[in-house]
């Protein structure tokens, strides 16, 4: 238009709406005549949202307070296209600002530098740095806010701020400092979280200056506060260089991993982050035996045809990008040597990349362009350990990281899980243990341990249950998991309703899909739990984690 947006001499555009995946359609919007390269064009659409799966309606009853109803988005990988019309692919960065009326008693809040709260309930927001679209959040409900350190605050329903300050005091600036060392400027201004309603599907989501996160993580003890290291890293890895597309997401969250443990071993020490990186590998392994190791998706690099039918990239999510792209990313440190060194090339990395979407040969390009030694070397077709056989082949990674240091903690709790497994108690032995000042993972990985020897012989679990109450009615989520893992491969009965209270009380994918998969693995009983259960909580449940519960049940849903 020729006086900017909204001047009434604008030129109104033929526009259509053409079929393009199963996930959203195709707006084609006809020019009067064809653009030069590089012509700015303002486009005016007039738009109507709310039904589509990248925008969330809560009741009162699925949020905490359970007093008012509840928005938020979540874009995360191709859902915003139903919250907005945009070019929904990580390939294409953009600013953004947004104007948001809400009715009196509710806040608006979005993943912006900037907001403003005007008359009338309106809240103006502005991203001054270039994201790509699913990165743009937006959350309305009865929420308020804390501040916790020099640029973060706290957000939640008023009946949480309290715990959520508490837990997250001083703790966020400390990871933050640490990661501005390893990896350079923090670019965002604020790094403040919200804590949302117990339906959030996800751990957290790495919304610029905004991060959600499940109230699961306010275990009341600071024992889960890795995952807010795993969204802090994604300032750098993800949020300012981006994967280009979907069927490279190791980019994202394979160096997000990476980062996550470099600032987990300069706040809590080695043995600690081995422990947690052993957790994440039983992971991997539980998925790999679980799809079996040659399945596509365990390579880093997934074809994902552009609006091929069917193939939603949402459906690709699993650990290996996670944890198999961890091991890539230790396997280049490895060819480095040194962890000085290796730290100021993802320093460079970060800088060289910066607001930009990018591609694994990128990566690979500037890593050995930034070692010419190594590239002398050929370390890329180095036999067994090729770049290509990284990105392309499925299976098990074919390096994997010295994880030793963490045997100190790892010992004690192997040894713990050997004499529980025993056909005859040794009860003396297992007094002679004392668990009280074991953290979080070094429990997690007891139990991982236990789930694997499972079922054990009879009365075990029983006795274990009642001898350690800090595990059997831990409040804790990774614990809770755990042990309703472990109730339902021993079949103990008396304990079904930990497993129903555990699936009522939160609607996380991580830990909702495992135990639907373990009850529906099992007996007539479980089979029966599982039904029960879900039918009681779908209304709570985000709509793709439905889906997929529906599909492990049979129930049709998820193609």
């Amino acid at each position: 238009p020729p006086g900017g947006p909204g001047d009434p001499a604008g030129q109104a555009l033929p526009v259509e709406s053409r079929p393009f995946a199963s996930y959203g359609s195709a707006l084609h919007i006809a020019l009067p005549q064809a653009p030069r390269a590089g012509q700015l064009l303002t486009l005016l659409i007039d738009y109507e949202a709310g039904e589509g799966p990248g925008v969330c309606w809560l009741s009162p009853e699925q949020t905490a307070g359970k007093q008012k109803p509840y928005m938020y988005t979540q874009g995360q990988a191709v859902l915003n296209r139903s919250f907005f019309p945009c070019f929904d692919t990580p390939s294409v960065k953009f600013t953004y600002s947004a104007t948001v009326k809400v009715p009196e008693g509710f806040t608006a809040v979005m993943s912006a530098t900037s907001w403003e709260k005007q008359k009338d309930n309106t809240f103006v927001f502005k991203m001054s740095q270039p994201i790509p679209s699913y990165l743009i959040a937006l959350v309305v409900g009865d929420i308020v806010s804390a501040d916790v350190g020099p640029r973060s605050r706290v957000w939640a329903e008023p009946c949480l701020i309290e715990a959520a300050k508490k837990e997250y005091d001083g703790v966020i600036e400390e990871f933050l400092v640490v990661g501005e060392k390893l990896f350079g400027p923090y670019v965002w201004g604020r790094y403040d979280i919200l804590f949302m309603p117990p339906s959030f599907p996800f751990g957290g989501m790495e919304n610029p200056c905004l991060t959600f996160v499940t109230p699961c993580l306010l275990a009341g003890d600071r024992s889960l506060v890795d995952v807010i290291i795993h969204e802090i890293s994604h300032s750098w890895f993800g949020n300012l260089v981006t994967n280009a597309t979907w069927g490279e997401f190791w980019l994202n969250e394979g160096f997000t991993m990476y980062a996550q443990r470099r600032i987990s071993t300069e706040v809590y020490g080695l043995p600690y982050t081995c422990l947690e990186a052993a957790t994440g590998r039983a992971l991997l392994r539980q998925h790999m035996d679980a799809t079996g190791e040659d399945h596509p998706l365990n390579k880093l690099r997934v074809v994902i045809e552009p609006g091929l039918w069917g193939v939603n990239p949402d459906d690709t999510y699993n650990e290996t990008p996670y944890e198999k792209g961890y091991c890539f990313v230790s396997y280049l440190a490895h060819l480095v040597g040194n962890q000085s060194k290796f730290d100021a090339f993802l320093q460079a990395y970060v800088n060289r990349f910066k607001f930009q979407s990018i591609t694994a040969d990128d990566t690979l390009g500037f890593f050995l362009e930034y070692f010419p030694e190594l590239k002398e070397k050929g370390v890329d077709s180095v036999p067994g350990f090729e770049f290509d056989r990284w990105l392309n082949t499925p299976g098990w990674p074919p390096y994997l990281p010295d994880l030793s240091p963490g045997q100190q903690l790892m010992r004690p709790a192997d040894e713990l899980a050997e004499l529980w497994a025993a056909d005859s108690l040794n009860m003396e032995a297992i007094e002679a243990v004392d668990i009280t000042g074991w953290r979080t993972y070094q429990l997690v990985y007891f139990l991982d341990q236990v789930l694997q020897k499972s079922p054990l012989p009879e009365g075990n679990v029983k006795r274990l249950s009642k001898m350690y109450p800090k595990i059997s009615k831990a409040q804790n989520a990774e614990l809770r998991l755990r042990w309703c893992q472990i109730v339902l491969k021993n079949n103990l009965e008396a304990e079904y309703s930990k497993v129903k209270d555990f699936l009522h009380s939160q609607g996380k994918q991580k830990y909702t899909l495992p135990l639907y998969r373990a009850m529906w693995g099992g007996s007539e009983a479980t089979r029966a739990l599982a039904m029960e259960t879900f039918s009681a909580t779908a209304p709570q449940l985000h709509v793709n984690v439905q889906n997929y519960v529906k599909k492990i049940l049979g129930l049709g849903g998820a193609e």
